[in-house]
């Protein structure tokens, strides 16, 4: 659990390194044998402003991230637009020291660099008396200038990663490797040099603190990643030959490793002008008959509604992502929170017939794309994959056999040539694409250029062959065939061996936690501790938001007496969809939020559901306790 892991956290500047020094941290970590987990945390600038990175490392698999942290490395920020303390932002150089000391935990470590952060400014923000109040252990070390000494200021990460290293008398051998392998010539020569210097003369401290690195090995072989990592090779691995959208936080990040791999695989990535362009420009492609995807968060998202009703309408698959972040408007671009649910779920025209995944960690991100991908060419609808900053922006080690799967580069229910043939036609010779279907509402689809598959595609209401009808029986015939697909996607989903729900804790415990997407293994992770305390309680886990696993979870809320919905966003979403699709269970649920821009920690979730059971109402500045009807 925290009590055991090592918890450091990087903070300086945007521009300053910090998150690639902060990913070879965790690299080398894992390559000595421990598992690890990230957590990035950075401002709404391109460049400047206060940004840390936390890395968790232990023996033992890691879910989520800890409560606070045990080791800082502040560097300072040397992108800071000013160093005046009555400045409208404060004196932003010294940001990255005073404040995370909010956050560190009871006789933590304290590496800071003298180098920005001067006597006066520490003196300033009273660290040694703060220290001396938390048992915290300070070993100030002007690391800019050592950096300067042996080349460049910008190696002053690497020497702050050489500090940390003999502070936890940590092998640096690991690290070697990683600057071996990324750099050459005198660039690596120098930050060799650096790294075992600054090892050498913070070995020399008279260390006071007793925080070391576990040991640790793994049997099998390791990849670090992001969910962001996973949703993109899992859509590689589905067949995805094109993708186009337009930058925005933090979707960008699955666009552009999907854009920086694609054409290895004789695919497409477009950057366009806009997301409604990004949006329909991925329609046309799956059109023509190449599996395609966009994607966007927030607002980008919000544009592209009437590409989403085109889709629904013309009965076209697509994939298209939402990472959400927090709103509304620009809101905090580059904060996690779940707050786009409800405008996942109904954004566009009309009644809205589109499946929607929330995978709750990095494996389930790949195996949902491909699920997403599967379903969406073989029932001719949306797919949409909703995450958020914490799942795409997190990284962590996993097996890489993951993924060991066969590709799948087919285009679901799509007719042949032969087929076509055989398939009904109008007296015009048109195809009847959109023929009133049997039990799965599904019609059968050609391809442009295909003999004899010819057929309008319009947004409008339309008759078998696509020409504008809008008789009520027609009307009435379609609309039941389009959304006969949600029923028949529900049957199919629940008829596989793998839920997309996942469950967690003791089967007979009369207390639950119902949460959904990312949040899923810190729920899971203050589950455990609940029950190491005597409270028995279990976790579901949902995944599937559209069509909603009603089966699957009346069968839990059944097993409980009383349950808290987990979610990030002050509304309550996910409880609301809940009591939507089952509302003879509402006065069992109740629903513990945040909505600060920070995922939850595994003890906010542990000290708010034991308020919520003795009855003394959890709340206060980060986290708000909801109760349920009637209470």
């Amino acid at each position: 659990m925290t009590d055991t892991n090592l918890m450091w956290r990087i903070a300086g500047g945007s521009g300053d390194g910090i998150d690639s020094t902060s990913q070879n941290f965790a690299k080398a970590l894992m390559r000595s044998g421990l598992h690890v987990f990230t957590h990035r945390h950075y401002p709404s600038r391109i460049r400047g402003g206060h940004t840390y990175v936390e890395v968790r490392a232990g023996p033992e698999p890691i879910r989520s991230r800890g409560d606070g942290f045990n080791f800082l490395l502040a560097l300072g920020d040397s992108f800071a637009r000013n160093e005046q303390e009555h400045a409208y932002y404060g004196n932003e150089e010294i940001k990255p020291l005073s404040e995370n000391l909010d956050d560190l935990n009871e006789g933590g470590v304290i590496v800071y660099d003298t180098g920005l952060i001067n006597e006066e400014d520490a003196a300033d923000i009273r660290i040694e008396e703060r220290a001396e109040e938390n048992g915290w252990h300070l070993y100030p070390m002007d690391l800019r200038n050592m950096a300067r000494d042996h080349g460049r200021e910008v190696m002053r990460n690497t020497a702050g990663v050489g500090v940390t290293a003999a502070l936890l008398e940590m092998d640096t051998h690991y690290f070697e490797e990683l600057i071996t392998e990324a750099m050459s010539g005198e660039a690596r020569d120098a930050n060799l040099e650096i790294l075992e210097a600054a090892y050498e003369r913070a070995a020399d401290f008279e260390f006071t603190h007793d925080l070391r690195i576990a040991e640790g090995s793994h049997d099998t072989e390791q990849g670090l990643m992001s969910g962001s990592n996973a949703i993109a090779y899992a859509a590689l691995d589905s067949g995805c030959r094109f993708i186009s959208g337009y930058p925005m936080t933090p979707w960008t990040d699955v666009f552009t490793i999907m854009s920086q791999n694609l054409s290895g695989f004789g695919g497409i990535a477009e950057q366009v002008e806009d997301e409604i362009a990004a949006a329909a420009l991925a329609l046309g492609a799956s059109h023509a008959g190449v599996k395609a995807m966009s994607g966007s968060s927030g607002g980008g998202f919000a544009l592209m509604s009437e590409p989403l009703g085109l889709a629904e309408m013309t009965e076209t698959p697509v994939v298209l992502v939402e990472a959400m972040r927090a709103g509304p408007s620009t809101g905090m671009p580059t904060k996690a929170e779940q707050g786009d649910l409800e405008h996942i779920l109904y954004t566009s025209q009309g009644d809205s017939c589109r499946v929607v995944f929330a995978p709750g960690n990095l494996e389930e991100a790949y195996e949902q794309t491909r699920d997403a991908f599967e379903l969406a060419y073989d029932y001719h609808l949306p797919a949409i994959l909703a995450y958020d900053q914490k799942l795409g922006g997190e990284m962590r080690n996993v097996q890489t056999s993951l993924f060991d799967r066969d590709p799948d580069p087919s285009l679901g229910a799509t007719l042949t040539e032969g087929e076509i043939e055989e398939a009904a036609h109008h007296a015009s010779g048109k195809f009847k694409r959109y023929q009133y279907s049997g039990d799965d509402g599904v019609s059968p689809r050609s391809i442009p250029g295909q003999k004899d598959g010819r057929f309008l595609a319009t947004g409008n209401e339309h008759n078998e062959v696509g020409h504008l009808a809008e008789t009520p029986e027609n009307r009435v015939l379609q609309m039941d065939s389009r959304m006969q697909k949600l029923d028949s996607i529900r049957a199919e989903l629940d008829d596989r061996e793998s839920s997309h729900q996942t469950y967690h804790g003791p089967a007979g415990a009369d207390l639950g936690i119902l949460t959904w997407g990312s949040q899923q293994d810190t729920v899971f992770e203050a589950v455990d501790r609940l029950n190491e305390r005597g409270v028995g309680v279990k976790a579901m886990g949902v995944s599937d938001l559209k069509p909603y696993p009603e089966s699957e979870v009346s069968a839990f809320l059944e097993s409980v007496e009383q349950c808290v919905v987990v979610e990030m966003n002050a509304t309550g979403q996910f409880r609301g969809l809940t009591q939507r699709e089952l509302g003879r269970y509402g006065e069992k649920l109740s629903s513990l939020l945040k909505y600060d821009g920070e995922p939850f920690e595994p003890g906010e979730i542990v000290e708010g559901f034991e308020s919520s059971i003795d009855g003394s109402r959890p709340g206060g500045q980060n986290v708000k306790f909801v109760p349920a009807a009637g209470d």
